[in-house]
């Protein structure tokens, strides 16, 4: 069971426990102490230790760095910098663990912790349970068995270069007008630079990072400021990333908000007109039904994951695929990257568009989404969504869509409510269904 950890690592309101100076030392004296007895060698275990730009960072990044060092663990700090950038460094540094200091797309009151293994993929959960299980035990150590910290040379530069061989050295960005939301996040910095390089007309917004304007009324979790820059300055695309990097979502030339499965298609398609598509895509339990359809029209194998980008990966893992991704923007390409990643991912994207020599607008218009129904319950006591009158209320509202629709019903992971989900080509039948399992359900 676990006490800390959640599914993808640790979050909280800053300076409120687990959140918390204390905290933080013995979560990186406990994860050091796990490491130092997994790698055991005549050196010591080494940790890259990244953040994005939200001002609690400072002292959680000092709180872990004490810890680590604590423990014995030589600390390698590479100040703001984008989630995936920490995934690569880990593997190219040859470091034991990667750790980030983020909150994603919460906005900057939030804070909390990522841990990525030797190879660049998320921690397994047996490691996360033994740290979990050894938080309480730190102990002071001889001196000459601590370890040291240091600032990691050029890493932005070096993560920069990483993401640029991502995209082929025949093609160009010219021509290419784009306005990139970097959420005054960890991309801030690195993003418009990997663009601009490849030859793109950067226009940059959410670039100003203070410490407190996080994913404020930007990113991609508020997209409105993105849309009215694309449309204002005429640009062919928006791209915007959330707080730490690893997720993008971007609007069209016309204002198009365009999401996870879009994108991950879009990407899919250009591989599969050029031939080099291998195996098949994973999604999620929330991956649109069209996507699904398309996916299996051009003879892909799809299956869905539970929600959440460590389990896409997992899947992604079993099937030995390359492809997967979630609707909220993280899309993994294991062919290019252990983890999800924003700047890689919208490369892909534009590499598919400048392959074809279509523009973003005619990509996008070849999946059209079908309409989504989502529906938040809010309860008081456990609801059993395997009994029989609850059954019957889905299969009635799949008769409600002639059965050419799909229906989801799930319990919140972080809240007291059911969720209910119903999709199909027409909305307002999507939406019939999805009130007759409400009223069936809750009265």
């Amino acid at each position: 069971m676990r006490k800390y950890f959640g599914t993808d690592g640790i979050r909280g309101r800053a300076g409120k426990f687990p959140i918390t100076v204390d905290f933080f030392t013995k979560l990186g004296f406990s994860a050091g102490r796990v490491l130092t007895k997994k790698f055991q060698s005549a050196s010591k275990p080494k940790v890259i230790i990244g953040k994005d730009t939200r001002v609690s960072g400072y002292m959680l990044e000092s709180a872990l760095e004490a810890g680590f060092s604590a423990a014995g663990v030589d600390v390698y700090l590479t100040g703001p910098i984008p989630t995936p950038a920490v995934a690569y460094l880990t593997k190219a540094m040859r470091a034991q663990i990667g750790v980030v200091i983020s909150a994603s797309h919460n906005l900057y009151q939030d804070n909390g912790i990522k841990f990525f293994s030797s190879t660049g993929t998320k921690l397994d959960d047996e490691i996360e349970l033994e740290i979990e299980a050894t938080i309480d035990a730190i102990e002071n150590l001889d001196s000459e068995i601590i370890g040291k910290a240091k600032r990691v040379e050029d890493a932005q530069g070096r993560y920069a270069e990483f993401c640029k061989n991502t995209f082929p050295k025949d093609l160009s960005l010219e021509g290419l007008k784009i306005v990139i939301d970097c959420a005054h996040g960890a991309t801030y910095q690195v993003g418009p630079k990997v663009f601009n390089e490849l030859g793109a007309e950067v226009i940059t917004i959410g670039v100003s990072p203070d410490g407190s304007n996080i994913n404020q009324d930007c990113g991609s979790t508020d997209l409105d400021l993105l849309i009215t820059e694309v449309r204002k300055n005429k640009a062919d695309l928006g791209i915007a990333f959330d707080g730490d990097g690893d997720r993008v979502l971007m609007v069209s030339a016309q204002g198009q908000i365009i999401d996870g499965d879009q994108l991950l298609y879009i990407i899919v398609k250009a591989e599969l007109i050029s031939g080099s598509f291998q195996g098949g895509v994973v999604g999620t339990l929330m991956t649109n039904l069209a996507m699904e359809e398309n996916l299996k029209a051009n003879h892909v194998l799809f299956e869905r994951s539970k929600v959440g980008d460590r389990y896409v990966s997992e899947l992604m893992g079993e099937r030995h695929w390359d492809y997967g991704g979630e609707n909220s923007g993280h899309i993994l390409l294991k062919k290019h990257h252990s983890t999800g990643d924003g700047i890689i991912s919208a490369l892909q994207v534009l590499k598919a568009i400048q392959q074809r020599q279509i523009s973003f607008d005619e990509a996008v218009a070849e999946i059209e989404l079908y309409p989504q129904i989502l529906l938040n319950i809010a309860i008081n006591e456990e609801v059993n969504l395997d009994a029989e009158h609850v059954q019957e209320a889905v299969k009635n509202a799949e008769k409600i869509m002639h059965d050419q629709g799909r229906v989801l019903l799930r319990k919140s992971g972080t809240e007291a409510k059911i969720r209910i989900m119903t999709e199909c080509a027409d909305r307002d039948l999507a939406m019939k269904a999805a009130e007759a399992i409400k009223k069936t359900i809750f009265g």
